[in-house]
């Protein structure tokens, strides 16, 4: 029979198992069982005086893991041996305790199900889901850029383009086209990652506002291709 106690970290708690334990030895009969094991492993530390039978309980308990599995029972306090071998000879312990594989180690919170594997599993899986970088789209465009007037310096213009740098942006080949008049427009390509640049808010807040207001008197998209 399973048997379980909530909130050991707690005074009320401690008090419900002091209760339950007076009169007894051991949580489920007159030898430690896996029952004693949970709920060790759930007392934070050994209780205080004010916890009489818990505080006898856990030195018991404590003393048997400590002599029984050195160097697993990690944290173990070890005391109250001889009340333990007046209570739970050794040899009996021994005899009663399941057969076990010697690679085995000592499960305080009981055996692993199936479920248990499985949600770990599925967990496992999310986070390398997750963790995993999701590879975004590309495309290529050609941006017209188009000057004030013929005086607009053509180089310098085409340096503040350049000098704009944006996650995800990455500037190609240009060429200078004539417009009429003796106004020619810069032409460029330029390929962006379609999660991180918008075209259109890279014109309106960076390519027509100051300092690039200057020189630039608008943008046109002329091509807006997939790679």
């Amino acid at each position: 029979m399973a048997i379980s106690f909530s909130d050991l970290h707690t005074e009320s708690g401690l008090k419900s198992l002091e209760e339950y334990l007076s009169g007894k030895t051991y949580i489920s009969g007159d030898q430690v069982t896996r029952d004693d094991i949970k709920v060790f492993a759930a007392v934070l530390e050994k209780p205080s005086g004010a916890f009489p039978n818990v505080s006898r309980w856990y030195d018991c308990v404590s003393s048997l893991l400590a002599s029984s599995f050195p160097g697993k029972a990690v944290g173990v306090r070890v005391g109250c041996q001889a009340d333990l071998a007046e209570a739970v000879p050794a040899e009996e312990a021994k005899k009663d305790a399941p057969e076990a594989d010697d690679d085995d180690d000592l499960d305080l919170f009981g055996d692993e199900t199936e479920e248990d594997k499985k949600a770990a599993e599925e967990r496992e899986a999310a986070k390398k889901a997750s963790s995993k970088k999701k590879e975004s789209g590309k495309s290529s465009v050609l941006l017209d850029v188009k000057p004030w007037d013929d005086e607009t310096d053509m180089k310098k213009l085409e340096e503040i383009v350049r000098s704009i740098e944006m996650e995800g942006l990455h500037w190609g080949a240009s060429k200078l086209v004539a417009v009429g008049y003796g106004i020619k427009k810069l032409q460029i390509m330029m390929t962006i990652i379609d999660d991180l640049v918008s075209v259109d808010t890279l014109i309106e807040e960076r390519l027509t506002v100051e300092p690039a207001s200057e020189y630039i008197q608008s943008c046109d998209i002329v091509a807006f291709n997939k790679i």
